[in-house]
């Protein structure tokens, strides 16, 4: 699975999101800032994450994902 792979499935997902992935073998690391997390908790913004990558974690291609999600304002400044 490529960065741009990941990152497209997650946009299509959660329109106007702001994506970081890193990968290391089948494992991804994620920063996702999107106002689809406003009035969300953690749980519900990972729902909407895992939702997008269903499908390739089905299938094997990614083992885990690791992640954050901010809203705009929640954003770290190193986000």
């Amino acid at each position: 699975m490529q960065v741009e792979n990941v990152k497209a499935l997650i946009d299509q997902a959660i329109a106007g999101c702001d994506v970081e992935v890193t990968i290391d073998g089948s494992h991804v690391h994620l920063i996702v800032v999107s106002k689809a997390f406003e009035g969300l908790n953690a749980v519900k913004r990972q729902q909407l994450v895992y939702g997008a990558l269903n499908d390739v974690i089905a299938s094997g291609e990614i083992h885990a994902v690791h992640m954050k999600t901010y809203t705009p304002a929640e954003r770290p400044s190193q986000a």
